[in-house]
C-alpha cells in the first residue's frame, strides 16, 4: 500500500530541486493535496515549465517559482532573505535538490567540491537561515533527502572537499549524502534539547529512475560527449511516483517521528512502499554529527541565529 498524503490546505512548503525528478513529483503531490508550494530551482525557466504542468492537473493550486542555486551561498542567502521578507508561515522545508557523480572534480562558486557543496553545505546554510521562520510556524518540519549510498559514506574531516586525495565521484557523493543524514539527525537532537516545535526527518528514494544519474555524469562534458540516459539496470528500480513517497512521508505524515529515516521497504530497500529505514552504521555517531555541524557552520558562515537559540 502506497502513501496517501493527508490534506495540506493552508500549509506552505519549499521544495528544492523541484523542476524534475523526486522534487517535481513532491511539489506536484503537495499541490494536489492543497498545499502552497514554493518551487526552489536553479533554472527558473525549467521551473516554470514544471509549474505549468502541475497547474494543468491542479488549476487552483498556489505554486510559485523562485531561483535557488545551492552551489552558490550568495544565491542561498538571497533566496532565504526573500522567504524571510515574505513574513508568511513556513510549514516545511524539503531539502531535495542534489547532484550526483560528475565525471571529475568540479568546484562550487565558493570553492567547495560540487557534491559536498550542493548536496550538503547549501542545504545546511538554507536550513540555518530559514530556522527562525520555521520556528515561528507551529509544527514545522525540515525533511532532508539522503541516499542509500550514505551506508558506504565516510566523513573525511581532514579533506572534506577532496583537495588532498585522488577524487572519486562515487565516494564524494556518498560522503555528501551521509552528511545530509547527519544534518537531519543533529537538527533533531538540537530541536529536542531546546524544546522546539520542529520535526527533523530524513528520507532516501531507493533506486528511483530520474535524470539525476545522467545529469551528474554529463556535467562539464561537451555536447558531443554527452552520455545517454541510463535505461536498464540489473537492480530493482522504480519510477519517480513511488520514489518520491519516502520524502513526502517524512515531510507530511502525522506518523513521522523526530530524527527518523524513511525509505522503500521492498527488495534490497530499493523499491516498494515507504517504511522506517534503519540508521546505517555510518550515521550512528552523534559525535560525528555534532562535529560536522560545527565544520559546516565555519564553512558556510551560518549558525543558529538568536531567534533560533534557547530562550
Amino acid at each position: 500500500m502506497y502513501y496517501d498524503l493527508p490534506p495540506q490546505h493552508g500549509r506552505r512548503f519549499i521544495v528544492t530541486g523541484s523542476n524534475s525528478g523526486t522534487g517535481r513529483e513532491a511539489a506536484r503531490r503537495l499541490a494536489l493535496a492543497g498545499a502552497d508550494v514554493v518551487m526552489a530551482v536553479r533554472t527558473p525557466e525549467k521551473g516554470e515549465q514544471a509549474r505549468s504542468a502541475i497547474l494543468a492537473e491542479a488549476p487552483a493550486a498556489r505554486i510559485e517559482v523562485r531561483r535557488l542555486d545551492l552551489a552558490d551561498l550568495g544565491s542561498v542567502r538571497e533566496f532565504a532573505s526573500s522567504v524571510v521578507d515574505d513574513r508568511e508561515p513556513l510549514h516545511a522545508l524539503v531539502n531535495n535538490a542534489g547532484v550526483m557523480v560528475p565525471p571529475h572534480r568540479i568546484e562550487t562558486v565558493d570553492g567547495f567540491e560540487l557534491q559536498f557543496g550542493t548536496n550538503f553545505l547549501g542545504p545546511f546554510a538554507l536550513t540555518n537561515l530559514l530556522l527562525p521562520t520555521l520556528l515561528r510556524t507551529p509544527g514545522a518540519r525540515v525533511a532532508t533527502m539522503s541516499s542509500g549510498t550514505a551506508n558506504f559514506g565516510r566523513i573525511r574531516f581532514d579533506d572534506l572537499n577532496w583537495t588532498r586525495r585522488r577524487f572519486s565521484p562515487q565516494r564524494a557523493y556518498a560522503q555528501s549524502k551521509l552528511a545530509d543524514l547527519l544534518l537531519a539527525r543533529q537538527l533533531a537532537v538540537i530541536a529536542e534539547q531546546r524544546g522546539w516545535d520542529l520535526l527533523s526527518t530524513a528520507a532516501h528514494p531507493g533506486y528511483t529512475r530520474t535524470n539525476l544519474q545522467t545529469a551528474g555524469r554529463n556535467l562539464g562534458r561537451a555536447d558531443s560527449e554527452q552520455l545517454p540516459p541510463i535505461r536498464r539496470t540489473l537492480l530493482p528500480s522504480q519510477g519517480v511516483e513511488p520514489g518520491a513517497e519516502p520524502l513526502l512521508f517524512a515531510a507530511t505524515s502525522p506518523d513521522a517521528e523526530q530524527g527518523a529515516y524513511y525509505g522503500p521497504g521492498g527488495r534490497l530497500g530499493l523499491v516498494g512502499p515507504t517504511h522506517r529505514a534503519g540508521i546505517p552504521r555510518s550515521a550512528r555517531s552523534l559525535e560525528v554529527a555534532q562535529r560536522l555541524w560545527r565544520a559546516a557552520e565555519e564553512l558556510t558562515g551560518t549558525t543558529l541565529t538568536r531567534e533560533a537559540s534557547p530562550a
